[in-house]
């Protein structure tokens, strides 16, 4: 009796809760999670840990993503996925690829080319290995894509503007205007049409699109007009006067760390050279953190209800960090096992520690905060 109570109890307190204004994840959270997938993917080649890292993202996302119009985004990263790889497999059928193969499907006709074009050829003779080997290439590309739109339909565009420092805040409005202007522009174009629907007029040719382009441009420049005003009213732009030593030495120190970071996430994503890669990019964060730190002395912008880092939030971010930390040292450990070879052709096969490692990804499906309803949703943004 004691002992079916205790479990009743403890059942409710492990099941994530409704979110709300006060508890839902931070956008860092959601994008530290994407992006360690999206690393993940880049270290591997085979399409199985590729298809599951795919799966796994697209689970969190149909599990935690709202109602709200950027969250329907993940559907067109897709698109865009497979058609990067319908992409890459046209240019190596048409244009060649230097991986050679044994196992001939068709022949081109071939162009003539001059001599200064040695190594390129357009036709010729297409094998089974250089469209293996595309496939593979497109599908990391795809996978790499389809990660930052699951990033970009779970977080909140302008709680992400929210938490950037102080001296990147004019970047960032620039950044959530273009994130956010196709969202709400798709939704304006679906209720337009809707409503023609409903008045009997036709929805489709040159006419129909010509009669709801203009409304739908009306609306944008009205939002546009409308945060504008907005901006304006709150003081945006603003900025505090610092010393001449300060700004050099921020920008020195910015743009240093800057250099470090894309350097050092090259040497890490890169097949070699992650053993150079970690420490550089820990003296660019470094440096880059100071230099934001400096320059956000310019900004005199107070912060209304700051979002707080939780148990939650860390756990979403964590377990992004984890399957991309356990993909780099799989890649270390067993590079055949990552990187399937097309010459000989043989079927790709599962490892089965980065695949355990890929499911940790699923974490976020736990214990994010449960969306709440579409009329809760807009409270908060």
């Amino acid at each position: 009796m004691t002992r079916s109570t205790g479990a009743a109890r403890l059942r409710p307190a492990l099941r994530a809760p409704e979110a709300t204004r006060g508890n839902a994840l931070p956008a860092g959270a959601w994008w530290l999670w994407a992006l360690g997938l999206a690393t993940a993917a880049s270290r591997t080649t085979n399409p199985l840990l590729l298809g599951l890292l795919v799966g796994v993202a697209g689970y969190v996302v149909a599990a935690r993503r709202t109602d709200a119009p950027w969250a329907r985004s993940y559907g067109a990263f897709i698109r865009i996925g497979l058609f990067v790889i319908a992409v890459r497999l046209v240019f190596s059928v048409f244009l060649g690829s230097p991986v050679p193969g044994t196992h001939p499907l068709f022949t081109l006709p071939e162009v003539p080319l001059p001599d200064w074009a040695q190594g390129v050829r357009i036709g010729g003779r297409v094998t089974a290995e250089q469209l293996v080997f595309a496939l593979y290439d497109g599908a990391k590309l795809a996978t790499l894509l389809i990660c930052i739109g699951a990033a970009n339909s779970l977080a909140n565009p302008a709680r992400l503007l929210k938490s950037l420092p102080g001296a990147l805040y004019e970047v960032g409005v620039a950044v959530v205007v273009a994130m956010t202007f196709a969202p709400n522009m798709v939704a304006d174009v679906a209720r337009l049409r809707t409503a023609r629907r409903l008045r009997g007029r036709p929805t489709g040719g040159i006419g129909a699109v010509l009669q709801i382009g203009l409304p739908v441009l009306e609306g944008a420049l009205e939002r546009s007009v409308a945060v504008a005003a907005s901006m304006d009213a709150r003081g945006y732009g603003r900025t505090a006067q610092v010393p001449p030593a300060v700004r050099r030495t921020t920008h020195v120190l910015t743009l240093g760390g800057l250099l470090g970071v894309c350097a050092g996430t090259y040497g890490l994503l890169a097949a070699q050279g992650a053993v150079h890669g970690l420490p550089l990019l820990l003296v660019g964060l470094a440096a880059a953190m100071a230099g934001l730190g400096l320059g956000g002395r310019r900004s005199v912008r107070t912060r209304y209800r700051p979002d707080r880092w939780g148990v939650r939030a860390w756990l979403v971010a964590a377990s992004g960090v984890a399957v991309a930390a356990a993909m780099i040292w799989a890649g270390a450990a067993d590079p055949d096992a990552l990187r399937p070879g097309v010459v000989p052709l043989t079927a790709p096969v599962l490892p089965l520690w980065p695949a355990a490692a890929v499911l940790v990804g699923l974490l976020p499906a736990a214990v994010a905060p449960v969306p709440s309803s579409p009329s809760d949703s807009k409270e908060l943004a």
